[in-house]
């Protein structure tokens, strides 16, 4: 039950600094270009994920030589390919805030995408995810998001 709460929090942690990441980057992209607030989004997240990547580096091999466990096996090339998507959405979120929409309704928008292509990745198992059948609860969750969204975009 704690591990669950955590995750909630992280997962809610993640989606505050998602909607902070796409102000800024829309605010930059105002002033300058969506490309150089892209490249400066992803610059600085490439400095931010490096410290990370060394003090994960630094924590798994002091618990290596503890468990004395066997290094991770080769991983497909594909696997590191989720900066790409990422590089879109910070440009299409720039582009659009700048647009017509504002931020929260750019964001209900994205929700809708992320949860219609999470539960097209369950259903078929893309990229590895495990196979899981779309019940009438996930028609209902989907329903509930695309209602709330509707109302944030055109309940002004």
């Amino acid at each position: 039950m704690i591990d669950r709460l955590k995750d909630w929090l992280l997962a809610i942690a993640g989606g505050v600094l998602l909607a902070l990441m796409i102000e800024y980057n829309s605010l930059l992209a105002k002033h300058t270009t969506p490309y150089i607030a892209s490249w400066v989004a992803h610059g600085m997240g490439a400095i931010v994920a490096l410290a990370l990547v060394f003090l994960t580096m630094m924590a798994l091999r002091s618990r290596q030589k503890e468990n004395k466990s066997p290094p991770p096996s080769k991983l497909p090339v594909w696997f590191y390919l989720g900066g790409i998507p990422g590089a879109f959405t910070v440009v299409l979120a720039a582009i659009a805030i700048n647009g017509s929409l504002s931020l929260s309704e750019a964001i209900a928008l994205m929700l809708v995408g992320q949860v219609i292509f999470g539960m097209l990745s369950d259903h078929f198992g893309l990229f590895l995810v495990l196979k899981r059948r779309i019940i009438l609860k996930d028609f209902l969750v989907v329903t509930c998001v695309l209602t709330g969204s509707a109302m944030i975009i055109f309940g002004r």
